[in-house]
């Protein structure tokens, strides 16, 4: 029974530590943001990297893949989540939405459907990571001028504040993660 219960404890030790090695574990404010955007940029941070960890080796070929006729590709969904972090950028440090010219790059890959299917592919996953990487640079130096009484504040005539909005596109990195690592699994293997 003894050897039983070190044995069991050894798994459950390895388990842990395979875990912790694999995430960050800790929800804390990165250094030069108040404590509540803090919070909010590691959380946002953690779910890139999950996202990001789960794609970076796909060829162009998976990338590209569709479940079915009105799936999106991998490729599309992270363009997808450029296109939201965009689309909240305006939204909330600036008080608008897109204007004609942006709508016209971002409004597709915001929506998806047959039109992302059709003109989102043929790039490497690098490429799609890269546009991503840069609008969170972008979004990383906008939070830092920002504060927790800003992050509390209404967002101008919207029911919402600015805290929800960039919660919400969080919420929205977690759905899409779900929806590539389904994908991940029915990409045929050559």
């Amino acid at each position: 029974m003894k050897n039983y219960k070190f044995k069991f404890s050894f798994i459950i030790l390895l388990l842990v530590s395979s875990i912790s090695t694999q995430a960050q574990n800790y929800i804390k404010a990165p250094k030069g943001f108040t404590p509540q955007v803090g919070n909010l940029v590691s959380m946002l941070e953690d779910l890139k990297e999950r996202i990001t960890q789960s794609v970076e080796d796909m060829d162009t070929n998976a990338v590209d893949y569709l479940l079915d006729d009105k799936a999106n590709s991998v490729g599309a969904m992270i363009m997808h989540l450029v296109a939201t972090e965009k689309y909240y950028q305006v939204l909330t440090f600036e008080n608008r939405t897109f204007t004609e010219e942006e709508a016209a790059v971002w409004m597709m890959p915001l929506r998806l459907g047959e039109d992302a299917q059709n003109q989102i592919q043929g790039k490497p996953i690098k490429y799609y990571l890269k546009e991503w990487d840069s609008m969170r640079k972008q979004t990383l130096k906008l939070l830092k001028e920002k504060d927790d009484t800003w992050l509390n504040s209404k967002l101008g005539k919207a029911d919402m504040n600015n805290h929800w909005a960039w919660y919400h596109v969080m919420e929205h990195q977690a759905n899409h993660m779900g929806q590539i690592r389904l994908i991940l699994k029915r990409v045929p293997q050559e």
